[in-house]
């Protein structure tokens, strides 16, 4: 097979040739269609987040066709179209497995970090922590649902029944969770880079009623806000704009540090949480909503080989939507 491969965070990947992996007890080999670009695996390749399986293939929002099954696993899912997310292993038996909280579990393994990812052409992944997709699913347009529908889904259901709702950092995780939000009967407020025009026209044209740099206010307070950009200096600016009693959800795995600020803007019970991973719960309720409210992800293909463009080009922000590597 073929692979883009991490040797040392911080580095480019390199398109290596390897041979194809084999499934152990309970899991299947998957023949990539599609993966899509994450912000985390951005930080994965950065080395902002610790300890990565090394070398690594990096992906986690992966689309694909079942080739074979190992022994344990499922052999009617041979021919079968499935998507693997970020989470692809937990124990069962910790305290947080046991209360239904498996995005906490205490020995985790994630796709695309602590084992291997989808930028290749095929990859390995365990059957439980897989979802059967529909025989015609674009596997492109899918993808990203994989990780930024998933994780925007989870960040969503905390902020509540909140009406009007700021989204701080407009990419992929925000483009999907807006049309939701809307096809539910919400208020979208986008915030962006200061005068990021592009990403703004974008945030409208899928929904939003308001969208302005992370340096403006709409009129009126929100209700909750999601910051999925990973710069802690939002968090205090989130404050503010939400009402009394209003909540700030740190929606992303990784975020730059939350600068000293004063106690009066979180008085009044204001709340600030995060979200962590994901379960497979989230897919059961996501995946439906997502059909129901006709989401329609943007997308940019890139060929597999050219992974470093696509990681270079959401750094820098040049992407509406999500970058996805097709094989």
């Amino acid at each position: 097979m073929k692979a883009m491969v991490l040797e040392k965070p911080g580095t480019p990947l390199v398109l290596k040739t390897l041979a194809d992996p084999r499934p152990g007890s309970g899991e299947i080999r998957i023949r990539v269609e599609a993966c899509a670009v994450c912000r985390t695996d951005l930080h994965v390749v950065d080395g902002e987040l610790s300890h990565p399986k090394l070398p690594l293939v990096p992906g986690h929002e992966i689309v694909g066709i079942v080739e074979t099954v190992g022994v344990d696993a499922d052999p009617s899912l041979v021919g079968s179209r499935v998507g693997v997310p970020w989470l692809g292993f937990t124990c069962g038996h910790c305290s947080y497995c046991r209360a239904g909280l498996e995005n906490l579990c205490d020995a985790p393994l994630f796709t695309g970090f602590t084992r291997d990812g989808g930028f290749a052409t095929h990859t390995v992944a365990d059957q439980r922590f897989s979802f059967k997709l529909e025989p015609a699913a674009d596997p492109v347009a899918v993808a990203p649902l994989l990780c930024a529908g998933l994780i925007g889904w989870r960040a969503l259901t905390k902020a509540g029944n909140a009406k009007r709702i700021g989204l701080f950092g407009f990419g992929a995780a925000a483009h999907i969770i807006t049309q939701i939000s809307v096809w539910q009967g919400r208020q979208i407020y986008a915030f962006t880079r200061s005068g990021d025009i592009r990403a703004q026209r974008f945030a409208v044209s899928v929904g939003a009623s308001w969208a302005g740099g992370s340096d403006e206010a709409p009129e009126g307070v929100l209700d909750a806000a999601i910051i999925f950009a990973p710069v802690g200096e939002l968090v205090p600016t989130a404050l503010r704009a939400v009402r009394k009693g209003g909540r700030v959800v740190c929606g992303g795995i990784h975020m730059s540090d939350i600068p000293e600020m004063p106690y009066s803007i979180l008085w009044e019970e204001r709340e600030i949480v995060s979200v962590a991973n994901l379960t497979r719960a989230d897919a059961l309720e996501f995946f439906p909503v997502a059909d129901l409210a006709q989401v329609k992800t943007h997308t940019v293909v890139y060929p597999l080989e050219r992974a470093n463009e696509a990681l270079e080009d959401l750094r820098h922000g040049r992407l509406n939507g999500a970058a996805v590597l097709v094989p």
